[in-house]
């Protein structure tokens, strides 16, 4: 008998989990996620499969899981790379703008998400350049104060500086390929910032996120964690940010030819599957059949609109209400209370005749002479009743440009100005250590037995205080002379008794420096006293960046803080981040202020490094769970079911 050719096929068994058709029957999240679209997915050797080939689940958010390596189908990935390094421009300026003097600290997690938004999505080699231009867009204002210095030290530490977050950016490029990668993204910036604080040379921490949030609504997080939690808590909210915008922006439909449609012959043809009543009725519908619109009433149909709808909604709440939750739960850390003890500070501010790379001026003493002469200006306001009797004097870094303890003239100087006022005295000095070192030193000096307890500066100033490289740099940059003896670190911690406190002694730079705050902290000592010479960097970016570190300082310990700066900005902060008093810049100024005596530790002073450590092992598993996709076999497909975003139902 001759077979009639012209009878319709029977269609082939389809493959699992894809109904006759070629249409993806995935789960109710897949169904729900909105119009097919291409994507990458992991094929089983570990190589990057077409989703024409294989069909990927779609997660609500529009984007499947996949390995590192493969570009995956979302809004950024779509954008043309111009648009994807403007998004990591604008992202590095958003974050800038958070910083002071401008203070607009609600633009850090908009400028994070604009930065994650910009490097999700792309190969890990993509990733690194986004991250460095987002690391540049920050940072070429944020530490503009070093040009005074020179236009090739700025731009050299800024370049140096911004290969971290090159290294922010390969990492983000991998771990945005996970589950809950909003989460993993900010843990890989709170490591960026730690190794930002350790290398080179003892590392340069300047513009972490959480010195934009001196007093903002993440500041309370410092209590628990110190400036790491505050920095993730920013980089976690920008990152929910950018998970709502990828859901409310999902990817459109791509431009592609239609597949064919199936015959009418074929689309009435059962399957043995369905013969046996394995396929529901909707999979039995022809492609081309349409849902009707469901009354008011009507229960929601898994793949209708409404159903969509809904789904998406939440999918978009979850996120938004994560992006509001983290800086809300931040009202409920536990605030301290006062403890019914002040003590009495007065602090001085004496200003300096030069400016630029020569602040002091040409003329030894003059230095000197104007703190020892306002000095002896408060001690004639106590005596005539115009200012209340301190218990102890602050005076800045450097508030001698003549090393007291070799030199006769300034130690008498001192040592006058000192018993006129009648209470100890904290000095801000440059002693000699030997012939050829030196120490920038905090001396207590007592009205009657004058200088005694010291504290040594800790963390110095790479080609500041010390030159790294000496040879090479000397030979290289004639400036670096201008270093001169090199500086010794101190080798203990900065608490000091002075009169009826023992006060925290931090000198300038080391206010970054979370151990070294840290550690003085433990001490007990209270309140935090910060001297600090600003006065080659005057009137730029840098002295109002360096009071909000004190502002985080105090909301992490706990304590009041006192700076006390040669050119300004000298300033009072209050246990909870407040700024109470502050002077101007380049003018002499000076105050007796009553401040609270706290000695509770809080969370973070006794818990130190370990929040930090926490989530930088956090960052590093992501990064290597999201590696071993590569390998074949590893983890899992990019299309299970089961494969979701955070938040999705």
């Amino acid at each position: 008998m001759v077979q009639d050719k012209t009878a319709a096929p029977v269609p082939e068994r389809p493959a699992r989990g894809v109904p006759a058709g070629g249409a993806a029957a995935g789960s109710v999240a897949g169904l729900a996620t909105g119009p097919a679209r291409r994507a990458t997915t992991g094929s089983v050797d570990g190589s990057v499969e077409d989703a024409a080939a294989v069909p990927a689940a779609a997660s609500v958010d529009g984007v499947a899981d996949v390995p590192p390596g493969a570009e995956v189908s979302s809004p950024g990935s779509r954008l043309v790379p111009l648009a994807r390094a403007a998004g990591a421009v604008v992202g590095g300026l958003l974050m800038f703008l958070a910083f002071p003097p401008l203070g607009l600290w609600f633009l850090a997690p908009l400028g994070m998400a604009s930065a994650i938004l910009a490097v999700r999505g792309t190969r890990p080699r993509r990733g690194t350049w986004l991250g460095l231009l987002t690391g540049l867009a920050l940072l070429l204002p944020a530490l503009h104060w070093v040009s005074p210095i020179g236009t090739d030290a700025w731009l050299g530490l800024v370049a140096m500086e911004s290969a971290f977050y090159a290294a922010w950016g390969t990492g983000v490029a991998v771990v945005t390929r996970l589950r809950l990668w909003p989460l993993w993204g900010a843990a890989l910036w709170v490591a960026a910032e730690w190794a930002r604080g350790q290398f080179p040379f003892g590392g340069f921490p300047w513009a972490r996120v959480a010195f934009s949030q001196g007093e903002s609504i993440f500041t309370p997080y410092a209590a628990l964690g110190g400036a790491p939690l505050v920095s993730f808590a920013v980089a976690l909210c920008g990152g929910l940010l950018a998970l709502a915008a990828l859901r409310f922006f999902p990817a459109p439909a791509p431009t592609t030819a239609p597949a064919p449609a199936p015959s009418t012959a074929s689309a009435q043809v059962p399957t043995p599957a369905e013969s046996q009543g394995s396929l529901s009725r909707k999979d039995r519908l022809p492609a081309s059949a349409e849902v009707p619109p469901e009354s008011s009433g009507s229960p929601v149909v898994p793949g209708s609109r409404r159903a969509r709808d809904s789904r998406w909604g939440r999918a978009l709440a979850l996120p938004l209400a994560g992006a509001l939750a983290v800086p809300v739960a931040a009202l409920a850390v536990p605030r301290y209370g006062d403890e019914g003890r002040s003590v009495t500070v007065g602090v001085i501010q004496g200003n300096v005749p030069g400016r630029g790379m020569h602040p002091l001026g040409d003329e030894p003493a003059v230095v000197l002479g104007n703190h020892t002469r306002m000095l002896h200006q408060m001690a004639r306001d106590v005596r005539e009743g115009r200012t209340p009797r301190p218990d102890l004097v602050v005076l800045p870094e450097n508030s001698t440009d003549i090393d007291p303890l070799r030199n006769e003239f300034a130690r008498s100087e001192i040592d006058a100005a000192v018993k006129d006022i009648g209470v100890p005295v904290l000095v801000g000095a440059v002693v000699g250590i030997g012939e050829n070192n030196r120490a920038t030193r905090s001396i207590v000096w007592d009205p009657v037995t004058g200088p005694g307890a010291h504290y040594d500066k800790q963390q110095l100033v790479p080609f500041g205080e010390f030159t790294p490289l000496q040879g090479l740099v000397l030979a290289l940059f004639e400036r670096a002379s201008l270093v001169g003896k090199q500086s010794v670190a101190g080798t203990r911690d900065g608490d000091l008794r002075l009169g009826p406190v023992t006060v925290g002694a931090i000198n300038c730079y080391e206010v970054a420096f979370d151990g070294i705050v840290g550690d003085t902290a433990r001490t007990g000592a209270t309140p935090l006293v910060v001297q600090t010479n600003n006065a080659t960097y005057a009137l730029t970016n840098l002295p109002s960046q360096q009071l909000a570190m004190s502002q985080l300082r105090a909301v992490e310990h706990n304590r009041a803080v006192i700076t006390s700066a040669i050119t300004g900005i000298s300033a009072y902060v209050t246990p909870n981040g407040s700024i109470a008093w502050r002077t101007g810049e380049l003018v002499p100024a000076m105050n007796v202020l009553t401040v609270p005596v706290r000695t509770a530790q809080t969370i973070a002073t006794r818990v130190g490094a370990l929040p930090e450590w926490a989530l930088i092992l956090v960052g590093a598993g992501a990064v290597a769970t999201a590696w071993r996709r590569r390998t074949p076999g590893a983890g899992h497909l990019a299309n299970r079911e089961d494969d979701q975003q955070v938040g999705d139902a």
